[in-house]
């Protein structure tokens, strides 16, 4: 693993994911129920590789909700801290050791877990308040990558809003999965390389 020592979302965090899949969209390159590569593949790929045309990412404009979840991060952070009874060391962006693909761990927690905060909709919260299975589910693509790309055992996803009760689930490593996921993502980027290079040769 290679760790860039950068602010997350600064300039050169966005600059260092340009043109490469990343495990918050991990969910567009393998469908978690069947382990087979998503549909949604081939559009991932071709966004890819015009983000990489231009110079720019394609999803640039900030949501409202991620802004939100930007400015209770911090608050997130201090509460899970306390609650787990552990220290948590922020990084920037962490890639694979040939920097085809990466990741951006909102935490990582001692030399074997890491962490992933959502800041979701009330409604949605609420929801995995009552069953934090389907918060597991959601995000299962983005923590078993992240504990792929970043060698760990275990990851806490936390769902955290600010007057509701927060939800805290350990997920561990699934090494069937992350075979699974390894094998489509290495479709995927023989894919991404041929589409790269015709592209850039028409683009010419």
């Amino acid at each position: 693993m290679i760790v860039l020592d950068c602010k997350q979302g600064s300039d050169e965090w966005q600059e260092a994911r340009l043109g490469i899949p990343t495990a918050s969209r991990f969910d567009q390159i393998i469908t978690p129920k069947t382990l087979k590569p998503s549909t949604s593949a081939t559009r991932y790929l071709y966004e890819l590789v015009a983000e990489e045309l231009l110079g720019e990412p394609l999803d640039d404009a900030a949501s409202d909700f991620m802004v939100r979840g930007t400015a209770l991060e911090a608050s997130a952070v201090s509460w899970y801290e306390f609650e787990a009874g552990l220290d948590t060391t922020e990084v920037g962006f962490c890639l694979r050791d040939d920097k085809l693909v990466g990741c951006s761990p909102d935490r990582l927690i001692g030399d074997h877990g890491g962490l992933e905060i959502k800041c979701p909709a009330p409604a949605n919260h609420v929801m995995y308040l009552a069953d934090n299975s389907k918060l597991v589910e959601k995000y299962r693509c983005q923590v078993q990558g992240g504990m792929w790309l970043c060698e760990r055992a275990w990851w806490d996803l936390v769902s955290y809003h600010p007057t509701i009760a927060p939800v805290k689930v350990r997920v561990i490593r699934d090494e069937p999965f992350i075979c699974a996921l390894r094998e489509c993502m290495g479709t995927f980027l023989e894919r991404l390389e041929k589409a790269r290079q015709k592209v850039k040769t028409l683009a010419a």
